[in-house]
């Protein structure tokens, strides 16, 4: 298999994953400026849609979308336990957290991302997005991770989105401001994450170590 990344951005989610499972799968970086891979490959061509994560299967086939990705490598070591068991409700506990990720904290941070563009919209967009943080870290309070005491690929997912908004996390693709401080469960459950052996190696790997 083949995973397409841009450094820092939420393909690190099942980067993150990929380490966790052991699993062989070839990076491939995209030059998110040129949108090319090792220079020279269209990744128009890869991925009309022009975004990260792509992951490539062994047949040739593509699939797009964050959510839909990390829960097809945890569900090829399912023994690891990065997601529940289909059909159980705790799996959909884990995709109503990927699909809460995805719509109010994914998509809340982009007008603060691009807040040359946004405009006084981020003077909307930044209060929302960090009620929601609010709201996550509540969650938190009596639990190691999203899910319980087992982490799981909506840990993944939600470590790669708070990055943008970590004061320490500076790339030269995403920052956001971010008020945390506040948030002690967040950041408790932050360190936990970033001291994970597969989630050092990711940082590492994309130069945010």
């Amino acid at each position: 298999m083949k995973l397409y990344y841009i450094p820092g951005s939420c393909s690190l989610s099942p980067h993150i994953v990929i380490n966790e499972l052991g699993l062989d799968v070839t990076l491939l970086k995209v030059d998110h400026r040129e949108h090319t891979v090792d220079g020279d490959v269209d990744y128009y061509d890869v991925n009309p849609l022009g975004y990260v994560p792509i992951l490539e299967l062994t047949d040739g086939a593509r699939l797009r979308e964050g959510p839909a990705i990390v829960q097809y490598l945890a569900d090829q070591k399912p023994e690891m336990g990065l997601a529940p068991p289909n059909g159980t409700l705790e799996r959909y506990r884990l995709q109503e957290w990927l699909s809460f990720l995805t719509s109010e904290i994914h998509k809340g941070f982009i007008p603060l991302l691009f807040a040359g563009l946004a405009g006084k919209y981020v003077d909307t967009a930044k209060p929302r997005l960090e009620a929601r943080y609010g709201w996550i870290d509540k969650q938190l309070a009596d639990r190691q991770f999203l899910l319980g005491d087992t982490f799981t690929v909506a840990d993944a997912y939600l470590f790669a989105l708070t990055g943008w908004g970590q004061a320490d996390w500076l790339t030269s693709y995403y920052k956001a401001d971010i008020y945390f401080d506040d948030l002690k469960n967040l950041q408790a459950w932050y360190g936990r994450v970033r001291q994970r052996p597969a989630v050092q190696k990711a940082l590492q790997v994309e130069g945010l170590a």
